[in-house]
């Protein structure tokens, strides 16, 4: 059922993650079904055209959606120096799933247990060990154009329905995908966007993900 017609209500919100406070913007349809936290590395933050396009197409199927940075806006300029934030995927999943932590506390009048996580990419990796680590919570798991095989032996472990999709010219990550995908012993698929190159710039493609994303929430969150 779409939320189309639904008022989407939007709200900025501040997450104490240990020794710092990451920034995010939840949009909530009345009913929603479940909630998305989208996931990423560096360089997209939660102000992404192309997450906040997904994001939107998610709460027309009555989905809320957390858009929120994973690193902090200091983090992100040393980040832009060095590389190697974006690659700590410990550092990611432990602020990820201290995230998932705060959006089902009862004790904070949350407690919504039907969470999805939408990771591109080192963020796949982080949403990945995070559904390991909360398997409870985390009901189903979308990557666009992720590193999925940066999770390690701990892909093994997950037990959410996970969808993959990446670009039919994304050579490199396709087969990152693939490896990943035979450590994983539970519901998972690959789609490759015909014509789509990393980042899904290609007329329709970015649309073709949110749809399928779209399909798959939908499908495994209660």
């Amino acid at each position: 059922m779409k939320a189309s017609e639904t008022l989407i209500k939007h709200a900025p919100v501040s997450v104490p993650v240990a020794e710092v406070v990451l920034q995010g913007d939840l949009s909530m349809p009345s009913v929603p079904q479940g909630v998305v936290v989208f996931a990423h590395g560096s360089g997209s933050s939660r102000h992404s055209p192309r997450n906040r396009y997904v994001a939107e197409v998610l709460n027309e199927h009555s989905l809320g959606t957390l858009l929120i940075d994973l690193l902090t806006a200091d983090e992100e300029q040393e980040d832009k120096v060095t590389g190697h934030l974006r690659f700590d995927i410990n550092l990611l999943t432990r602020r990820l799933v201290a995230i998932t932590d705060w959006l089902t506390s009862p004790a904070k009048g949350r407690s919504w247990d039907s969470i999805g996580l939408f990771g591109a990419s080192t963020g796949t990796a982080a949403a990945l060990m995070t559904a390991a680590q909360r398997p409870n919570s985390v009901k189903a798991v979308v990557s666009r154009g992720g590193r999925p095989d940066l999770a390690g032996s701990e892909a093994s472990l997950v037990r959410a329905p996970t969808l993959l999709i990446v670009g039919g010219k994304d050579t490199a990550i396709i087969q990152m995908n693939r490896d990943a995908m035979a450590l994983m012993k539970r519901t998972v698929e690959l789609k490759i966007i015909p014509g789509a190159t990393h980042l899904f710039e290609e007329l329709g493609t970015l649309a073709q993900v949110a749809s399928l994303a779209a399909d798959w929430f939908t499908t495994h969150l209660e």
